[in-house]
């Protein structure tokens, strides 16, 4: 997310009346924070490349899966497991990024690598998160986000002129920031939360399955 679209929670429960907008996204920011792992899905649409869809679960530590698709085709796929990376493009993303090797092999192995080798640009992500908001706050009536009961807070920052974002908090148990929209001059973006502390499921990948470039 871009400026202000840091995201939110503390480990509290419910939201409370009579609570400042402020207020209840401090205690977000909080929550979300003391995660041991959570479930990220994004989509944006106005960037450079076109519509982007991402899949992200991580612990948001040292543990996360990654999986971005662009509307060219182009797929990134990523597991970051301690101080190694494995990194899957398929041909369509290479050629994007202007990379010779586009072969069935770049396609279906995975590239083994240190994490003290990513560079910015590559496209590999942090599994770690930073929740935190700025900027002026206020309150909304409250609405269901798939299904649960949620306090919509707009948020609005002097640095992005004309960008809005609504943080949707569930308004009973513990305040964990559910959705996030941003809606900006050029760029929009809808970026939702899941498996709040589920068991994630990623491993280190066989030998077999990489080629090792450390």
């Amino acid at each position: 997310m871009t400026a202000g679209a840091a995201v939110v929670g503390c480990s509290g429960g419910g939201t409370g009346k009579g609570r400042s907008a402020e207020e209840l996204l401090r205690d977000a920011n909080s929550t979300m924070g003391a995660l041991r792992s959570v479930t990220i899905d994004s989509k944006s649409t106005g960037g450079t490349w076109g519509t982007t869809s991402s899949h992200h679960t991580t612990d948001l530590k040292h543990t996360c899966a990654t999986k971005t698709t662009w509307a060219s085709g182009a797929v990134f796929e990523q597991i970051r497991i301690g101080d190694t990376d494995y990194a899957r493009p398929n041909a369509a993303y290479l050629k994007a990024a202007g990379h010779p090797m586009t072969g069935a092999r770049q396609q279906s192995r995975w590239v083994k690598t240190l994490t003290s080798e990513a560079t910015p640009g590559d496209g590999l992500v942090e599994c770690t998160r930073e929740f935190a908001s700025f900027g002026k706050a206020r309150q909304s009536d409250p609405v269901d986000v798939d299904g649960t009961r949620t306090i919509p807070l707009q948020v609005t920052d002097d640095a992005d002129k004309g960008g809005t974002y609504t943080f949707y908090v569930a308004a009973e148990g513990k305040p964990y920031i559910l959705k996030v929209l941003y809606k900006g001059a050029k760029l929009q973006s809808t970026t939702s939360f899941s498996a709040f502390d589920k068991p994630l499921d990623v491993r280190a990948l066989a030998a077999t399955e990489v080629v090792d470039m450390g």
